[in-house]
């Protein structure tokens, strides 16, 4: 299912995973309000509930502000009472073992009605701004629980991408999961992972990530932004609810309980901090292959 926000003025405010951490959310609210941008221009990569301790609450703050999101696996899952999260963690392995509390812990709080709301979301967002056309995805176009990261390798992407150019070409993709922020010019096509709010990008710091683009006279504006929230307070409302100390851990620690899922480049940067930056891009021919 496909939802065309048809063109988007001035800047947009993207972000991903607010996993249940309502501190966070209520955050990026507010700093969405701070910033002066419209509700309206602001785009959820979806995986609204997972791993924190307010399920429902972060679902209705997300509900109640009216911003655009897109179904994420956890949606998927939840909309239609699945056994699981749908992350496509390795069966038997640490974040699948984990993930089986903070999921029947989050699906106790959800009303028939809450599964609606998330069985309803698109799986897909198209909007223009500028010259520029995006689409917005969670994983891959076709399984919404693909793992694409910055070192994932481009035909991957470009395949993702031809998968989108059969409904309508676009510039640039817009996609979450992985939660690590990151941009990759692929040339003539943007990937764009803006981060999550709702848990650290295994970079050893308490805040999380989202993402602003705009349009400027040298192409499209890209700036990553770290979101400060009450990070001790989430972490005390898992403790409350004797959820899992792993990911309590992880609000405090920046870093992961296990990197699993990361490929070895990804490994090898746990710790390592994440610098708020401005990537300025514009689509480029490319030169044909000889």
């Amino acid at each position: 299912m496909i939802r065309d926000l048809d063109t988007l003025t001035g800047p947009v405010l993207i972000f991903g995973g607010p996993y249940s951490n309502l501190q966070a959310t209520e955050a990026l609210l507010n700093e969405a309000a701070r910033l002066q941008i419209p509700l309206h221009n602001v785009i959820c990569t979806g995986d609204i509930i997972a791993y924190a301790g307010d399920p429902a609450q972060t679902l209705e703050a997300v509900i109640q502000s009216g911003i655009h999101t897109v179904m994420g696996n956890c949606e998927e899952s939840f909309g239609t009472d699945g056994d699981d999260c749908g992350c496509g963690f390795d069966e038997g392995s640490d974040c699948d073992l984990l993930s089986r509390q903070w999921y029947a812990h989050a699906s106790a709080t959800l009303s028939p009605w809450h599964r609606q709301w998330m069985r309803a979301l698109p799986r897909q967002l198209r909007f223009s701004m500028g010259e520029f056309r995006f689409a917005v995805i969670h994983g891959g176009v076709n399984d919404i629980s693909r793992w694409v990261f910055k070192s994932t390798p481009e035909p991957v992407k470009r395949q993702e991408i031809a998968n989108l150019d059969g409904c309508r070409p676009v510039d640039g993709v817009i996609a979450g999961h992985c939660g690590l922020p990151f941009a990759d010019d692929l040339g003539d096509k943007l990937w764009l992972n803006p981060g999550v709010i709702g848990m650290p990008a295994n970079d050893g710091a308490t805040q999380t990530w989202f993402t602003i683009i705009d349009t400027g006279p040298g192409g499209l504006n890209v700036k990553f932004h770290a979101l400060s929230y009450d990070h001790d307070a989430a972490a005390r409302r898992m403790d409350d609810l004797n959820l899992a100390p792993a990911y309590r851990d992880t609000l405090t620690s920046g870093l992961w309980p296990n990197m699993d899922v990361l490929p070895d480049a990804e490994r090898l940067r746990a710790g390592q901090p994440i610098k708020p930056e401005t990537l300025c891009w514009s689509p480029r021919q490319l030169a044909a292959a000889e």
